[in-house]
């Protein structure tokens, strides 16, 4: 997981954080059972605050994605990488969708030639 200085101003740091490590899980990057890195780590690499690290983290857990074990750290969910798709499958048509649609639209793109550039940018 990329842990470097490019957060962004649309949304807050613990938030993309959070996006990070659940794009690592659904990469396979953080496979079910196994342990992300400590919070300590996260934060000394990211240069970020330790509460702001621990909060990304506890919305996780708070979903079902990780997991706390006392004295051993935080782990991937089984069953977590099935949850974060279906989470972002609902996301995708629920908000990104709309929103594509509406930029077709403003553009005066056809869904048939929506459906040839991603053909195209696809193979």
């Amino acid at each position: 997981m990329a842990m470097h200085d490019s957060w962004n101003d649309q949304q807050p740091i613990y938030r993309q954080l959070r996006d990070r490590v659940a794009a690592s899980v659904l990469a396979g990057a953080f496979k079910e059972g196994e342990s992300v890195p400590s919070v300590r780590q996260v934060s000394s690499e990211a240069k970020i605050n330790h509460l702001t690290v621990s909060k990304a983290y506890q919305e996780l857990v708070d979903e079902g994605v990780l997991e706390v074990r006392r004295g051993r750290g935080m782990f991937v969910v089984a069953g977590a990488k099935q949850l974060l798709l279906a989470q972002e499958k609902q996301k995708f048509i629920e908000q990104e969708l709309p929103a594509l649609a509406a930029r077709l639209q403003q553009l005066d793109i056809a869904p048939s030639q929506l459906l040839d550039l991603l053909k195209d940018s696809l193979s």
